[in-house]
C-alpha cells in the first residue's frame, strides 16, 4: 500500500475487525519533505477502508 509504512496498522485493524465485526476507516499521511526523510519518493495521504465480508 504505502511501501510498507501502513501495512502493518492494516493488518492490525483487519484483525480487530474480524473479531468484532465493525469496519474501520484508516487515514495516513505524510508531507513530501517528512518522506524523503523516511526513504520514500513523495508525500500524500491514502485513506483505507476495512470491513469484514463474511
Amino acid at each position: 500500500v504505502s511501501g510498507g509504512c501502513v501495512e502493518s496498522a492494516v493488518i492490525h485493524a483487519a484483525m480487530e475487525v474480524m473479531e468484532s465485526g465493525d469496519p474501520q476507516r484508516l487515514k495516513f499521511g505524510v508531507t513530501n519533505e517528512m518522506a524523503w526523510e523516511v526513504g520514500l519518493a513523495c508525500g500524500g495521504e491514502v485513506e483505507i477502508y476495512v470491513e469484514a465480508v463474511r
